[in-house]
């Protein structure tokens, strides 16, 4: 089996094509570009449709046959003649073109490029093959195919050795839409006091990234796409971690739970989730209002 990454079979392609598309998207960062809405929440600029159509037409060029799922177009036929939607066997691309488009278009430099391709044999099993993400404000290239380990810039890279949950720093976030129907504050308050903290960066794929070269211990979101996940999640695997569902379950590209760890501190972590869905042993959400009065009082609030 191959252990250089200059020996791998789709990288290097899908390497060249994230490079090319997150240069693309610093030229529109530097310039600051217009912000678009394309839902009553959701963000969208000229530079997502513009590095899609790059990375989309890249893909056609080398990978005729191959279909592709991007998150500004949605599923596209990869040929003329179409080659059927992304469940039929063969070849599949998720395409985020630009993962973390908030930050993007706040000037906040944290977003990235992720491209995921799965294989789909004729018995209908997907596998993930292969996965790039690019952060082109650090230059920094995670890359992985089945098999074959998890890189950094062609470096090796594994998951942290911690194994202590309140040794670990650990990452989530929240959706654009809705975030007041979504009970990630829990998960957010209860986790903050059992670890060294909580990180929202932004950006589900660079997330997924952290936890397989060791910055972060674990990471769990809700209600991402397959296209949020699908580079990610193999390169957890392939740095030896752990992804699941929330449950402990395989993880399911299109399930919308995601629950990656170092694997060390899987099982603690889902304990806790088990506890905050089923409601027990909750800290309450310190009262603002006691709080504001504690202030004005000029006595010392409660920790």
């Amino acid at each position: 089996m191959p252990s250089n990454p200059s020996e791998f079979e789709f990288v290097p392609a899908m390497s060249t094509i994230a490079r090319e598309a997150g240069a693309l998207l610093m030229e529109y960062f530097r310039r600051r570009v217009k912000i678009e809405y394309k839902g009553e929440a959701d963000l969208v600029t000229e530079a997502d449709r513009n590095s899609e159509a790059l990375v989309v037409g890249r893909i056609r060029e080398l990978f005729p046959t191959h279909t592709i799922l991007g998150e500004e177009s949605g599923s596209l036929a990869a040929s003329q003649s179409g080659s059927g939607s992304e469940t039929k066997a063969g070849y599949h691309w998720y395409v985020d073109p630009l993962d973390g488009t908030t930050n993007f278009a706040h000037g906040y430099p944290v977003f990235c490029v992720s491209l995921g391709l799965e294989y789909t044999d004729a018995a209908g099993v997907a596998k993930r093959v292969a996965g790039v993400v690019y952060d082109p404000t650090r230059d920094e290239l995670f890359s992985a195919e089945l098999g074959r380990g998890a890189y950094l810039n062609s470096v090796k890279t594994n998951v942290s050795a911690t194994s202590r949950l309140s040794d670990c720093l650990i990452a989530t976030g929240f959706p654009s839409q809705k975030r007041h129907k979504n009970p990630n504050i829990y998960f957010y308050h209860q986790l903050t006091l059992k670890t060294h903290g909580v990180r929202r960066a932004g950006s589900a794929a660079l997330d997924l990234c952290y936890v397989a070269c060791g910055r972060y211990d674990g990471f769990w979101e809700f209600n991402l796409n397959p296209w949020d996940t699908a580079a990610g999640a193999l390169m957890v695997q392939e740095a030896g971690g752990v992804i699941t569902n929330f449950a402990g379950g395989p993880f399911d590209i299109a399930s919308r739970e995601v629950f990656a760890t170092n694997g060390l501190v899987h099982d603690a972590l889902k304990q806790e989730f088990e506890e905050i869905f089923a409601g027990r042993g909750l800290e309450p959400l310190p009262s603002p209002v006691g709080h504001a009065r504690e202030s004005a009082a000029g006595t010392k609030p409660r920790p």
